[in-house]
């Protein structure tokens, strides 16, 4: 951590924006869910983070996957205390041959929720005016994901099926591929003021 906040102070005034993934305030939650490090506590490390960027003037993000292990609780007083100028809340998404199946590198299917219950923990925090929602639907085609050999990945049926690579076929080739929805990606928000300029923001 000494390392990241030596990074901070170097680059706070050409760094705009940090985003730091928080899926639960219960430590033993977090545990369960795969973010414990040890005897190191994740909580910890995400005020500790907090602060720096307050520190030097760097926007504060936080990410949360909403699954079965954290689905009932309730992150209001906590999320309105940290005060991040976006709370981007996911519902957990299964993708086949990432986090799902056979060769899967992960195995995700126990985390899965159901669209009430990630509507219901959307109803049960829509006091957080930070909080941005995205659902399956909206994830699976609003963005534009690049693998190692830069192909489009298209996660519209489930799994990421590539596209040719850019390099063999150029961009506007390619990105008839990679399933993208303009609508969606403009519906969900993912096109907003992220510079810290623009957000004027008080430190």
């Amino acid at each position: 951590m000494y390392k990241f906040h030596l990074y901070l102070y170097l680059i706070g005034d050409y760094l705009d924006i940090l985003a730091v993934s928080c899926d639960s305030f219960n430590e033993d939650t977090n545990k369960v869910i795969g973010r414990g490090q040890g005897r190191k506590s994740h909580l910890d490390k995400l005020h500790q983070v907090h602060n720096w960027c307050r520190d030097y003037k760097v926007a504060f993000k936080i990410n949360s996957v909403i699954n079965t292990f954290n689905v009932d609780e309730d992150m209001t007083e906590q999320i309105t205390a940290l005060n991040p100028v976006r709370w981007k809340v996911f519902q957990c998404l299964i993708i086949e041959g990432e986090n799902a199946g056979e060769n899967s590198l992960r195995e995700a299917e126990k985390f899965v929720i159901s669209d009430q219950q990630f509507q219901d923990f959307l109803d049960r925090h829509q006091s957080v005016k930070c909080l941005v929602p995205e659902s399956n639907q909206k994830m699976r085609d609003s963005y534009l994901i690049l693998d190692e050999y830069m192909r489009f990945l298209d996660c519209r049926e489930g799994r990421k099926d590539p596209s040719k690579s850019i390099l063999d076929v150029g961009v506007e080739e390619a990105i008839k591929f990679s399933g993208f929805d303009e609508k969606m990606f403009l519906k969900r928000g993912g096109k907003y003021m992220w510079s810290k300029e623009d957000m004027k923001l008080e430190w």
